[in-house]
């Protein structure tokens, strides 16, 4: 039976945690900060994702057997490096990449040059700085509209631009490499459009072996129909109907695979989730870009469809036995709707009050940013609640989550009502 602390405070580490929770090798769970959500689930720690030293008292006071990093800012600061190089902390068992391997996502470029070195398909791309900026406008003039451009570092979702103007993107360009997203963009990476409909493909690994998670399509821009500002993630679904077995094992035997043994190639070591970005061009799947986390919202509706002990899956990825472990998936389709705030993704008022969470049926809440007032729950984010729900469809889960989020309320709230309209 294992103690265990998830690092994270959003509606990704809300749902793990509702999943741990019903695993037969629990003993207690922590979360760190966690929520007003995760709070009902187990104990929340008032230590931020960053405060190293906060995390290390926590897991020894709590005798903590098992971390699960959720998000992907302390994984790319190396909260797994001060695990392996700590006296007391080293025998902890943590789920999360090094520092290394969190480049995949903390560095543009360093994805996109281990792609090109392990022939993963992806778009062509030239990094540009400051140093290179003339061969960078150089290289904008070689490419057809639209244009993309993405800082190099992490800008919480947020750090990619599309430009259909070749002048407007020589500006955008200048602007980026001059602070836009701060120290994120000082490096940019100019990318070709790819042409097609996106999903989400989640694996975990302990750096030898791999087993492939539900597939999940999520919805970044805040207006129906893709349209507005990226956003976090608006909603999620799974399955994604055209990820089907074809498609799968292209997947898997062009981008899962070779992602794998390339760390190990590399001398990288990685245990933990791979997130693959994909674009399916005419059926052909290339990588947008990875993420070292679970993504989120997809998490919300992924959990759902995880029938096997989760419990079981980190504790593989964490040991190294994962070849010995099985994943067992749901059959039905799990939708996630997201509520967010009034202004969101721009300027938005925190602490307004929740209500009808007391209301809901048949769909699982998960608390995104939220906080606990008194007896109040009130809101503490731009994205505040994901409503979760299963079907024997696409059609009849999305309508169950869409029924709950009607029976919530909160000043300014907003959730798009188009989810699945493409596919």
């Amino acid at each position: 039976m294992l103690n265990i602390l998830i690092v994270g405070s959003g509606g990704r580490e809300h749902a793990m945690a509702w999943k741990i929770k019903q695993s037969t090798k629990l003993n207690q769970l922590f979360i760190a900060p966690g929520n007003a959500g995760t709070s009902l689930l187990g104990t929340n720690i008032p230590v931020g994702v960053s405060d190293f030293d906060g995390i290390k008292r926590a897991v020894i006071e709590n005798q903590i057997d098992l971390v699960l990093a959720g998000p992907e800012v302390p994984l790319c600061e190396g909260l797994h490096d001060f695990f392996s190089s700590d006296e007391q902390l080293k025998a902890v068992r943590f789920v999360g990449p090094q520092k290394l391997g969190a480049q995949l996502e903390g560095s543009k470029d360093f994805a996109k040059e281990f792609m090109m070195r392990h022939q993963i398909p992806t778009a062509k791309y030239l990094a540009v700085t400051s140093e290179n900026l003339l061969e960078g406008l150089a290289f904008l003039k070689t490419m057809a509209a639209p244009y993309v451009l993405k800082a190099d570092g992490l800008a919480a979702g947020k750090g990619v631009l599309i430009i259909n103007d070749l002048l407007e993107a020589e500006d955008s360009l200048k602007e980026m490499l001059d602070g836009q997203f701060g120290s994120a963009s000082s490096k940019v990476v100019i990318e070709e459009f790819l042409s097609g409909i996106e999903c989400s493909v989640f694996a975990i690994t302990d750096g030898k072996d791999y087993r492939i998670l539900p597939v999940a399509k999520d919805y970044k821009r805040i207006g129906e129909g893709d349209t507005g500002l990226n956003t976090g993630g608006m909603g999620a679904i799974s399955p994604v109907p055209f990820a089907d077995e074809i498609f799968m094992k292209k997947v898997e035997d062009r981008i899962i695979r070779p992602t794998v043994e390339g760390l190990r190639k590399d001398d990288i070591p990685y245990n933990g989730f791979i997130f693959f970005g994909l674009i399916s061009c005419g059926g052909e799947p290339m990588v947008i870009e990875y993420n070292v986390r679970m993504g989120d919202p997809e998490t919300e509706a992924v959990m759902l469809r995880i029938k096997s002990d989760f419990v079981d899956l980190l504790i593989g990825a964490a040991e190294g036995t994962l070849s010995e472990k099985n994943i067992e998936i749901d059959t039905r389709t799990a939708a996630a709707v997201m509520l967010v705030s009034g202004g969101y993704p721009g300027d938005y008022v925190k602490g307004k009050a929740i209500t009808g969470l007391d209301r809901i049926e048949n769909s699982m809440v998960f608390h995104a940013g939220t906080t606990q007032k008194g007896e109040v729950v009130c809101t503490d984010g731009g994205r505040v609640l994901a409503i979760s729900s299963y079907g024997e469809n696409m059609k009849e889960a999305l309508d169950c989550s869409y029924k709950n989020a009607q029976l919530i309320g909160f000043d300014g709230m907003y959730f798009r009502k188009d989810l699945g309209f493409d596919l």
